[in-house]
């Protein structure tokens, strides 16, 4: 096992050092200890962090992340929670499909109005309806 301090980490991350704190006082990365006044990790942190940007990226909270990485029971992934919130990505990437292909109409279209368009119109039609809670915004985090 090698060792990393804080800033090899950092650099090899891509984050910060103090979001590198900032994880470890939530408890989803720990040191293996110090040297001198600098945090030492195992090499092994740097997939966790992966773990943990990718948990971001896909709009996990910290505290979901870290229980899914089983910090704080042991429980370990929660697959029902990831499937919801595959879910609603898959929800908001279809409203993002329909959105930007609007866009795109609306740069083209020849109507002497956007307004005048049946297809924008259509759009902003369809923006108006709420979007359906997702089962992972209920969830507390």
């Amino acid at each position: 096992m090698r060792e990393l301090d804080i800033a090899e980490v950092a650099r090899r991350s891509g984050l910060a050092a103090s979001a590198l704190r900032y994880y470890e006082a939530k408890g989803l990365i720990r040191p293996m200890g110090r040297h001198g006044l600098r945090r030492v990790y195992a090499d092994a942190v740097l997939e966790q962090l992966a773990l943990i940007t990718l948990g971001r990226a896909a709009g996990l909270s910290l505290q979901e992340i870290g229980t899914m990485l089983g910090v704080e029971d042991g429980t370990g992934i929660d697959r029902t929670r990831l499937a919801a919130k595959a879910d609603a990505l898959d929800l908001r990437i279809a409203r993002m499909t329909v959105m930007r292909d609007g866009l795109r109409h609306a740069a083209a279209c020849r109507a002497p109005s956007h307004l005048e368009c049946p297809r924008f119109r259509a759009l902003m039609r369809l923006n108006l309806r709420p979007c359906p809670p997702a089962a992972s915004r209920s969830a507390p985090g």
